[in-house]
């Protein structure tokens, strides 16, 4: 009779398949994930605030842009605003 201890015992092919799938099952299981947190390319929770152009459009802007601003005029009349808009009253 044949040795039947494992030291002879040689590996079929078609025993190398379950080992073979198994393998590549292993990215779905999960293995290779990191604990890194992961940070977001734009921020969400930033607040923005609507502008009017010169040429009547608007714009959103972030509101922490605006007040990192330099503000030329604060209060100007209704007049020098439709003079800056290109409108004759």
């Amino acid at each position: 009779m044949k040795d039947q201890s494992g030291k002879g015992k040689k590996i079929s092919r078609r025993g190398m398949l379950p080992l073979l799938g198994s393998g590549l099952l292993i990215p779905f299981l999960g293995f290779g994930k990191t604990d890194a947190p992961e940070t977001p390319a734009v921020a969400e929770d930033e607040e923005y605030q609507t502008l009017l152009k010169p040429d009547g459009t608007t714009v959103k802007v972030k509101v922490s842009t605006l007040k990192n601003s330099k503000v030329i005029k604060k209060n100007i009349s209704n007049s020098s605003f439709l003079d800056w808009l290109n409108k004759k009253f």
